[in-house]
């Protein structure tokens, strides 16, 4: 052979690619998720501007300063801090102080994402242990919803700017100390329930993302178009809690709301849509995504009907999250080709 003919190159598997990596995939739910944002700042004004800059400014931050205290070359270029602020913005009441956002997205990324490895090894969804630190420490600002200001465009509301370390003074005598009730919170006090429509467009109150179900859905239907998410884990969610809440409702009403109710209200369709699916923290095979989203729907019913706390969504999904490992190793794929694994023990000698 002479030394002109090509060399033949031996590779290991895989040797085709579908042409997409991590930043394209982080991309595309930036923009998913653009919809629900933008409406958030019409809805609520500045303050909400400010709690989804401050939450993805402060997990970035945190990201590139451990990344060079640990000597790595920085990753937020791939995308992936500014999901889990925008992510962790979104479940954020309006007008919660910047200081307690920013606290909470340095716990996001610095003990829900880096302390584990970083992307792709975080067990459990960062944005949602940054919440769930603010809901174990500032248990009343979290569970305070305030009255906007009369011009949320212009206007900021006074708890929003509230100095670190200082918490909102509810009985001041101004627009922002008056306080209100979430839909779910309104059911769970009088058992009145809010429009369908109200709930579906998004113009009611609630956390900073989470009330637009309309823009959640056609983020989600955007990221299914691109092949970015496993639609079944939100189908599987949104079913079990939707056959769940009609069979509940006509056994206790008053405990109880309609499906659609239940549906669309609260923090379900934005953890349905952009939590649960985390591919990190959820299942790998179609059966066992199926499986974890029947256990956080109806663990989301348990919580919301039988819970102290109105809402329910954060605590299903993070214990769908640990569960999502045994899941894996219950419901292993048939390699194509092999007998059925027999579970006898092998025979003694």
């Amino acid at each position: 052979m002479s030394l002109s003919s090509p060399t033949l190159l031996i590779r290991h598997s895989p040797h085709l690619h579908s042409g997409t990596s991590v930043d394209s995939i982080m991309r595309d739910v930036v923009i998913a998720l653009s919809p629900a944002c933008a409406f958030s700042v019409f809805h609520f004004g500045l303050s909400a501007f400010l709690v989804l800059a401050v939450a993805v400014l402060s997990c970035v931050m945190t990201e590139h300063c451990l990344c060079l205290a640990m000597n790595r070359q920085t990753t937020i270029g791939d995308w992936s801090s500014t999901i889990t602020g925008l992510l962790y913005g979104m479940t954020l009441p309006p007008t919660l102080p910047l200081w307690m956002i920013f606290l909470g997205g340095m716990v996001a990324i610095g003990i829900g994402k880096i302390v584990f490895g970083g992307l792709g090894s975080n067990p459990f969804n960062p944005a949602l242990v940054g919440r769930a630190f603010l809901q174990a420490a500032f248990p009343v600002a979290m569970t305070t919803w305030l009255v906007m200001p009369r011009d949320p465009m212009r206007t900021v509301a006074e708890s929003t700017l509230v100095l670190p370390l200082m918490a909102p003074q509810l009985s001041a005598v101004s627009v922002d100390g008056l306080t209100t009730a979430t839909p779910l919170r309104y059911f769970q006090s009088n058992g009145t329930m809010t429009s369908s429509w109200e709930l579906f467009v998004g113009t009611t109150t609630g956390s900073v993302g989470e009330t637009s179900a309309l823009f959640i859905l056609l983020g989600g239907l955007y990221l299914i178009s691109r092949k970015a998410m496993n639609w079944r884990i939100p189908a599987a969610i949104l079913l079990t809690v939707a056959l769940s809440s009609t069979v509940l409702h006509a056994w206790i009403p008053q405990q109880c709301p309609t499906a659609t109710f239940t549906l669309f209200s609260g923090g379900l369709m934005l953890g349905a849509v952009f939590m649960a699916t985390d591919m990190v923290a959820s299942p790998i095979t179609h059966l066992g995504s199926v499986v974890y989203g029947v256990f956080i729907g109806s663990m989301v019913v348990v919580f919301r009907v039988w819970g102290g706390m109105p809402e329910g969504v954060m605590y299903a999904i993070l214990l769908g999250n640990a569960v999502s490992p045994l899941i894996d190793r219950w419901i292993q794929p048939q390699p194509f080709g092999t007998a059925p694994h027999s579970r006898k023990a092998a025979p003694q000698p």
